[in-house]
């Protein structure tokens, strides 16, 4: 007899002496529970690989790439746990590199969707104390039949046997609803194909494994909940099923080595699971003290920071050998200057959220979904479950109370994702109660089909949007970029959407690693230079003196900004070595092979932070357009612009689909016309019409409105 069977008798022995109040379902079988989770573990696996990105993708996938490939550091806060399974799936000889560990993020997304399918069904199954009656003696709103009606009803005692087909399907779907199958299905349908877990389970990133391990998290508490309320009071001591909620505190230490600020706003909501459980009193017992101790154990997987540090991976964000810089990076220190509480900016974030709110579960003008989370909290609320109503509840309002302060560009949705899981988990509840509603009115078939429809709008909405299968956007962009640069090139970018899946390409496929590729923005890091020292050693050794001087004031700044911030005279001496150091870069290679710059950096705006050295730039250099980056010249000469013929899978065909806030839209398109519209200018200024006048019909094709 395996484990869960043994809880099952265990259960079902004790629960004839229980005191509290009947269960509205009549448990499901163990095994009845464990296939349906499989199947829908697999259900949007099959999905997910189907709709996989084939190769790297943009923002920050590239470089997690690198690091889990390569078992370095990666931006902060590092995400230990996610670089250690991304290495171990980086290994298996199928595809390329790219798409083993985007098929990581598949398979940790079904595993959250499975999660949540046995998190709904320990929920549905735990009988929660019976509330106390209104002192008036009337009768409560909503109760007009009693907790247990709907297992009476399924029973046949007050219908007719039959063996028609309509008899059949509605005695299935009766039986569905008495054994609580219909919230964990739609539960997890909902969830699984919603528009951000499903865009995320199909390139490399961190958000699925973050949303598996918060989903295990809260089935060991649901688990753990359930056996607390249905043990026998008279003999079984709680501290019996402990276990869970060890468990549960050492899957939430490791799941702070991913994305801790997810994670961690959780925690408010878990507390509130465990007050409801076990009262006041657990917050004053070892119990507690345990379970702190055990979630220290699994955030013990921090170590891998220094101890990777130390080994001097060729990705070594923040290099944390040091305890300052540890912290620093664990932290997220840099990232600190997003924070900002302002009235305007709360207002804009708020906006933002409702937006993705209304097309995370289909389009803006089918609220299906939503309204039926709705539902589903009222439903929780006024039949009982409050501690499910308030655990789902306060998760959604710390998540909020989070994000609306923090400014972040590209993968804020995936911020909301533990807010898009309660509405996928109230979706369920919701889509019972009305299924309930319908079975009570002999309605049966109708609510089935209501929920197939909402799923199935659900997934055919955001397949057009999540469906990567020929996403070649990041690749391409890489190679159109590097097309015009000859042997030897060096490129300066502070465009991260073009760093990244070079650094990839470079660094794991070997790509054009004759090119000198160097980020400003890293620039501004100390341990940077290690890398640029590592792979350009002489790029470096030229500009030794002014690398070194720069350096001094970097490290200083690093350790203590706001004395930068006070005293002036070092502000300038370090914003003037910047500028002396990017500057001496390309003089120096100027003098044996062409330097190129993208348009982030041509395009420079007064009053920027680069606007001082940007400025200087376009004075000293001619800057004429080559295909999708500017070559710098000493002279003011014509010279023959490359090609404008570029590999273009997905962008503009028509072929993907991407949101106006799309980081394709919103960083990609504009480089390609903007691009084109400067080598249309450049060619007019020289009087060759006809070619100017093609650029700016091709620049057209690349412009969304």
């Amino acid at each position: 007899m395996d484990a869960a069977t043994e809880i099952e008798a265990e259960i079902s022995s004790s629960s004839s002496h229980s005191k509290l109040a009947p269960t509205v379902f009549q448990p499901s079988s163990p095994a009845l529970r464990r296939t349906l989770t499989l199947a829908l573990f697999l259900l949007p696996l099959c999905v997910y690989i189907a709709t996989l990105a084939p190769t790297v993708t943009l923002v920050d996938s590239g470089e997690l790439i690198v690091a889990a490939r390569t078992l370095g550091v990666a931006h902060p806060p590092g995400f230990p746990l996610y670089v250690l399974l991304a290495h171990l799936a980086a290994m298996v000889p199928i595809g390329n590199i790219a798409a083993r560990v985007n098929f990581a993020s598949a398979v940790f997304a079904a595993t959250a969707v499975a999660f949540t399918t046995a998190a709904v069904f320990e929920a549905m199954m735990t009988e929660e104390p019976p509330s106390t009656p209104p002192r008036t003696g009337k009768k409560p709103r909503g109760s007009r039949s009693r907790p247990n009606a709907v297992v009476e009803r399924t029973t046949g005692a007050d219908t007719e046997p039959s063996t028609s087909i309509w008899a059949s399907i509605s005695a299935s779907i009766s039986t569905s609803i008495s054994k609580g199958l219909i919230p964990p299905v739609v539960a997890a349908l909902v969830l699984g194909f919603s528009r951000t877990l499903w865009s995320y389970a199909t390139i490399t990133e961190v958000y699925t494994l973050n949303t598996a391990l918060i989903c295990g998290i809260i089935f060991l508490l649901f688990r753990w909940r359930r056996l607390i309320l249905r043990r026998d009071r008279k003999g079984t001591a709680p501290i019996q099923y402990d276990r869970w909620l060890y468990a549960a505190a050492f899957v939430f230490g490791m799941a702070l080595g991913v994305h801790h600020a997810t994670v961690g706003l959780v925690l408010p909501a878990f507390a509130v699971l465990v007050l409801r459980t076990e009262g006041l009193a657990f917050f004053t017992s070892r119990r507690l003290l345990k379970a702190a101790a055990v979630s220290f154990l699994g955030l013990g997987i921090y170590a891998y920071l220094p101890i990777a540090a130390f080994r001097s991976p060729l990705m070594n964000w923040g290099d944390p050998r040091t305890l300052e810089r540890f912290l620093a990076h664990i932290t997220g220190w840099q990232y600190h200057i997003f924070f900002q509480a302002k009235p305007e900016g709360v207002f804009r974030q708020l906006t933002e959220f409702f937006t993705l709110v209304l097309r995370e579960f289909g389009p803006a003008w089918f609220p299906a979904t939503l309204l039926l989370a709705i539902g589903g909290f009222t439903y929780l609320y006024r039949r009982g479950q409050r501690a499910v109503f308030w655990f789902l509840a306060v998760t959604v309002l710390a998540n909020l109370a989070y994000n609306v302060n923090y400014e972040i560009a590209e993968d804020k949705d995936a911020y909301y994702l533990p807010v898009f899981l309660s509405i996928a988990i109230a979706t369920g509840v919701g889509a019972h109660w009305l299924a309930q509603a319908f079975n009570q009115r002999s309605f049966n078939a109708l609510a089935p089909i209501l929920l197939v429809v909402v799923i199935l709008v659900e997934a055919y909405s955001n397949y057009a949007y999540d469906n990567r299968r020929h996403y070649f956007i990041a690749r391409d962009y890489v190679q159109n970029i590097l097309s015009t640069v000859e042997p030897g090139g060096m490129l300066l970018t502070m465009d991260w959407q073009v760093y990244s899946p070079m650094f990839y390409m470079r660094e794991i496929e070997g790509y054009r690693r004759d090119v000198v590729v160097i980020d400003i923005n890293q620039l501004r890091r100390s341990w940077y230079f290690d890398y640029l020292r590592r792979v350009y050693p002489e790029v470096m050794g030229r500009a030794g003196d002014r690398v070194d001087a720069f350096l001094e004031d970097l490290k200083s700044w690093e350790h203590d900004p706001d004395l930068y911030q006070r005293d002036l005279s070092l502000n300038k001496r370090i914003s003037q070595r910047f500028r002396d150091l990017i500057l001496g870069l390309i003089s120096n290679h100027l003098d044996g092979a062409p330097v190129y710059i993208t348009r982030d950096v041509a395009l420079f705006r007064e009053g920027d932070r680069d606007s001082d050295w940007a400025g200087q730039l376009s004075q000293i250099y001619q800057q004429v357009p080559q295909g999708l980056v500017f070559e710098l010249f000493r002279d003011k000469q014509f010279h023959e612009p490359a090609s404008s013929q570029f590999e273009t899978r997905g962008l503009a065909d028509g072929s993907l689909h991407f949101e106006r806030d799309d980081v394709v839209n919103v960083k990609v398109l504009p480089v390609y016309s903007s691009m084109l519209y400067a080598r249309g200018r450049y060619l007019a200024a020289a009087h060759r019409d006809d070619e100017a006048r093609e650029c700016y019909r091709k620049a057209s094709e690349f412009m969304r409105e």
